[in-house]
């Protein structure tokens, strides 16, 4: 057994165990939602808040707080099915919290470069906050027309992950190039899902070729 295997054995087990104690407290999967929210606004008032000369310190809190908050996202659905409250209304209020946790910490970084008159960023940012909605958005979209539309490569986790590997390197000036790689990517995916979109619709005459 390699150490990587063995690292998710573990890691697997450890969650499991996570997700076996709440499933015994009987909290719902909403509230557990709730709170991964809760725990990225608090990231995004870290982002928020720094400043200069502790900016490497509290991006470094900023990137321990959203994979805390990762835990949240991981656990809810998991408990939701060992307590058999799987629910249609779980499913979209997860999704829906996924966002306003996406926004909270662009936001919080919007606040950040904008303190610092690092207007570049200021757009830089709310083009990554933009096109991580429309990534969102378009595969809800098109799923509501052809059922199935999982093409592109930026989903939420990348892009989570993305943001934490700029705060925790924030002192490398790794965050500039995450913004970029997310931006890029994240609008890659958009075109690349309006594309299977459109060819799906026309190959089910769902609407007329054009």
């Amino acid at each position: 057994m390699t150490w990587t295997s063995s690292f998710g054995k573990g890691s697997g087990w450890l969650l499991q165990k996570i997700v076996n104690g709440l499933a015994l407290s009987r909290i719902s999967p909403n509230t557990l939602t709730f709170i991964g929210l809760l725990i990225n606004i608090v990231a995004a008032f870290f982002f928020g808040y720094a400043r200069t000369e502790n900016a490497d310190r509290m991006f470094l809190y900023a990137g321990l707080v959203i994979i805390g908050a990762g835990v949240f996202d991981m656990v809810d659905g998991r408990v939701a099915r060992q307590t058999n409250q799987v629910s249609v209304f779980g499913a979209f209020f997860d999704s829906v919290m996924d966002r306003y946790s996406d926004v909270a910490i662009f936001f919080g970084l919007l606040v950040f470069y904008a303190r610092g008159n690092r207007f570049f960023y200021v757009f830089l940012v709310a083009f990554c906050m933009t096109a991580s909605l429309m990534v969102s958005y378009t595969r809800a979209r098109a799923e509501a027309l052809i059922g199935q539309c999982k093409v592109g490569f930026m989903e939420r986790p990348e892009r989570i992950v993305l943001v934490i590997l700029g705060a925790l390197g924030y002192r490398w000036d790794v965050m500039p190039a995450a913004l970029w790689v997310l931006a890029i990517i994240s609008t890659i995916t958009v075109i690349h899902r309006i594309r299977f979109t459109y060819e799906e619709t026309v190959r089910r005459k769902l609407v007329p070729a054009r």
